[in-house]
């Protein structure tokens, strides 16, 4: 056997778009659910909240999911650091006054009028892009510090400032995590990785005694029980609505902690209602699934007809993977409490259509795998 790189574009991987399919309907479903719990809230209306994910992130992502699965994946290239740079500047537009908007102490939202716009979102997948386009063209150079260390740390210190100053530390945290897999696929030596690792807690202390609110989530990851009223609240009301879920769940709209005791069941505490509904079998079927759809993009990654189109997808897949392991952990006291959604479940029309827009380009590099034929 022999392996060829495909002349035209086959199909594009039929697994990798039905466990999309299955997380996304199943998604929304747990989300209609867990949108009940603001009818016993003053925040938005459940119509509001439901509109939103299913018109413009579930409508609007699954367009830009076909748009994007029909570019030409290595277009990008071309593009890349003009995508970055304007990603950049969109971000930094979260700052300027009767544009930007705050909530719960954090400047991260466009307000566009009918609806708002998380910028981070697309400079997540603008950093990924531009990373992939870089490190594909001087992986020969990943060793030097010259030439490869220290332009990485650039790159992402570009991100991070901007992150930082909103603050959004744990979109940071997810995108160096991205790049720094990028890093290792494209050559990079493990001793630089744990260099970097290393200055990577170093600032993770530092911004922690200067954000008091960092502080508290670490604390509260290490006792719980130490302010169960206060810091230590959302996870006690997380792990009591986990806990009374059993093996089987109360079953489908049942839970009790999203009205009034859960915060934002929608949210980073959706997986707990949903673990109060479907219980131990459905959350363990919900992680395998998520399990799945990120090893199926991998396998794609190893399959793929060049290093940029490997190193797009590990950054894609790390990126979610990752991230679903910090909100459900955080769920189950496995990991501090961040803030983070829950990839295609948490409300969030931006994170959602952006996300689907982002496999977009998964989907159409599996269309030019390497492929084995008969020598």
């Amino acid at each position: 056997m022999s392996i060829i790189k495909t002349a035209t574009p086959k199909s594009a991987d039929f697994v990798l778009i039905a466990l999309t399919a299955i997380l996304v309907l199943s998604g929304f479903l747990i989300f209609a659910s867990a949108s009940l719990g603001q009818l016993a809230r003053g925040g938005a209306s459940y119509s509001a909240v439901a509109t939103s994910q299913l018109v413009f992130g579930i409508m609007g992502g699954s367009i830009a999911l076909f748009i994007m699965s029909n570019i030409y994946y290595r277009n990008w290239r071309q593009y890349a650091f003009y995508i970055y740079s304007a990603a950049i500047v969109l971000t930094l537009a979260v700052f300027i006054p009767g544009i930007g908007m705050s909530h719960g102490g954090a400047t991260r939202w466009l307000d566009l009028g009918i609806t708002t716009f998380q910028p981070a979102e697309l400079l997540k997948i603008g950093y990924i892009i531009y990373v992939a386009t870089w490190l594909s063209g001087t992986h020969r150079h990943i060793d030097s510090w010259r030439y490869g260390v220290l332009p990485f740390v650039g790159i992402s210190a570009i991100a991070g400032v901007v992150l930082l100053l909103q603050p959004d530390t744990d979109t940071f945290l997810i995108m160096a995590a991205a790049g720094a897999a990028m890093f290792v696929v494209s050559g990079g030596r493990w001793r630089d990785i744990a260099i970097l690792a290393g200055a990577a807690v170093l600032l993770l202390v530092i911004v922690a005694f200067m954000r008091p609110y960092v502080m508290d989530r670490i604390t509260t990851f290490m006792d719980s029980d130490k302010d169960p009223l206060g810091s230590g609240y959302q996870i006690q009301q997380s792990l009591i609505a986990v806990g009374s879920g059993g093996l089987w769940g109360r079953g489908y709209g049942q839970s009790i902690q999203k009205f009034e005791y859960l915060p934002e069941p929608i949210g980073d505490s959706i997986f707990a209602v949903f673990a109060e509904e479907f219980g131990f079998l459905g959350s363990t079927i919900l992680v395998l699934l998520i399990t799945g759809f990120v090893f199926r993009g991998l396998k794609i990654a190893t399959q793929a007809a060049d290093l940029f189109g490997t190193l797009i997808i590990v950054g894609l897949m790390t990126a979610i993977a990752l991230q679903a392991f910090l909100n459900i952990g955080a769920m189950i006291g496995l990991a501090p409490v961040s803030g983070l959604p829950l990839p295609f479940i948490s409300h969030g029309g931006t994170a959602l259509f952006t996300l689907l827009a982002a496999l977009g380009i998964v989907l159409n590099v599996s269309k030019y795998r390497l492929q084995k034929v008969s020598a």
